[in-house]
């Protein structure tokens, strides 16, 4: 029998194209930066843009060949190993009564069976995260350890047994943070067959209400509830032996998996290839966010004395200008230049998105200039212009007078010029993964394609207010 490896659809395929050239265009974004000399104290902030870099190029090719990263999330004694040596249908993790068998993650390929399948270029290939109880470690290692793993999963799968406490809820606020798909998997349902999703639903809910109620409530971070038994409970049988002898025997039943199965195949057919590329660009974001701040940080002296020679320019010109318009229309272009001056000593773009705030910003300080202009005319009449005339009158008063509009025309044209220049450093570093193909708006494009009906809908709310705030920073 030949196995091939598990291949994504067309669509699919062209979507990960897409992603991975977004992540391509921003590494050769700040190669640029890299073949830069810089000072010996600069020398840090060069690496970790070497870092960035680094990590892009190894997520871009990660996407190569895409994986459905599921991380099983509970507490000790819940049967988190046992749920996933029962979906590959192995004895692959260790279980056993002992506390916290599981000391750290380790990972399993889960290749479901082809007839549950049907076609296994449909799905992904998925990896299943087995990690320590989260109680069973020290509070801030634990912290940290279920941050980095749910940050890197595309899937959550959180497994609770009886009853919920109050530790296991405060574990689903803390996962909730992640923004990822949650399924909650109610395991030994036969020893709670009384149980349903409503029941756990309500429980989270009130759990919710007796605690702080300013906190997100868990149960609307839950996407699916799934009853499953990893390892059911023995079951005690009679035998009829030929002799008439009677005894009694333990008979280990098959675990009950077929829901959890079942959710899972539906996501990873569905939506895995989707949460794969979501997953790769929200990193991605991460990532060039911080490299854009480290390189604006390395070009910090040439940008400030950049800036404050375009506001001594601006504020030159406007003063020796008698015409209001021709400084309003002096102003836009020097304040635009000065902007496509700094993306080039930064080596960031230009893009639609920023344009659009940086145009703000300047409207602002042509704002500030237009109120000068406007005031000091109202104070002299005409402006500059009628200054200059009565200066030709009364030579020690008009002269005086006009000089007081200059400089306070001059001062208010280059204090708005500085103020463009701050605020396009801002949204230079801000606004880098806006453009075109930029990893925000290739994100915002795959979120638009999502069902509203799927499981992941819940995703595609929290991420695109997420990117609509960043957006109107």
């Amino acid at each position: 029998m030949v196995c091939r490896e598990p291949t994504v659809s067309t669509s699919a395929s062209n979507r990960f194209q897409r992603v991975r050239q977004a992540l391509r265009q921003s590494v050769q974004r700040y190669t640029p930066t890299l073949q830069t000399p810089v000072a010996a104290d600069q020398q840090t902030q060069k690496a970790a843009v070497q870092e960035g870099v680094s990590a892009l190029s190894a997520l871009e090719a990660r996407l190569a060949k895409p994986v459905l990263r599921v991380a099983v999330f509970g507490l000790v004694s819940r049967g988190k190993s046992a749920v996933i040596n029962a979906l590959v249908g192995e004895d692959i993790l260790p279980t056993g009564p002992l506390h916290g068998v599981t000391r750290w993650p380790r990972s399993v390929y889960w290749r479901p069976p082809i007839e549950a399948v049907h076609d296994v270029e449909e799905l992904p290939q998925i990896e299943l995260i087995d990690t320590p109880g989260l109680d069973e470690v020290d509070g801030e290692a634990r912290g940290a350890m279920a941050q980095d793993v749910a940050h890197q999963a595309d899937l959550i799968l959180f497994v609770v047994a009886g009853d919920i406490t109050r530790t296991e809820y405060d574990a689903l606020v803390t996962l909730q943070a992640a923004k990822k798909p949650l399924l909650l998997v109610f395991n030994k349902v036969d020893l709670f067959p009384d149980t349903d999703r409503q029941a756990i639903y309500q429980v989270l809910t009130n759990l919710w209400k007796a605690t702080n109620r300013d906190r997100p409530n868990a149960a609307l971070a839950v996407d699916d509830v799934v009853m499953v038994a990893a390892a059911p409970a023995p079951l005690q049988v009679r035998v009829e032996w030929p002799d008439g002898k009677i005894t009694h025997e333990w008979e280990q039943l098959p675990p009950q998996m077929d829901s959890l199965k079942q959710a899972l195949l539906t996501i990873a057919r569905q939506d895995g290839t989707t949460l794969i590329a979501l997953n790769a660009l929200r990193e991605a974001d991460s990532l060039e966010t911080d490299m854009a701040r480290r390189a604006i940080a390395l070009h910090h002296e040439e940008a400030e004395a950049l800036i404050w020679k375009f506001a001594k320019y601006k504020a030159l010109a406007v003063a020796l200008n008698p015409i209001a318009v021709l400084d309003l229309a002096g102003g836009f272009v020097t304040d635009l230049v000065m902007i496509r001056a700094l993306a080039k000593l930064y080596g960031l773009p230009i893009t639609q998105h920023e344009a659009k705030k940086l145009w703000q910003a300047i409207a602002k300080s042509s704002g500030t200039l237009l109120l000068s202009e406007v005031g000091t005319g109202l104070l002299l009449g005409t402006g500059k212009g009628a200054a200059a005339v009565w200066s030709m009158f009364d030579s020690a008063g008009g002269f005086s007078a006009m000089l007081s509009v200059m400089a306070a025309q001059a001062g208010a044209s280059g204090y708005g010029t500085y103020a463009v220049g701050k605020a396009a450093q801002v949204y230079l570093e801000q606004g880098c993964t806006w453009g075109p193909n930029g990893v925000k708006a290739v994100m915002q494009d795959i979120l638009s394609q999502i069902d509203s009906g799927s499981t992941v809908s819940r995703l595609r709310q929290e991420l695109e207010a997420q990117l609509l705030a960043k957006s109107d920073r």
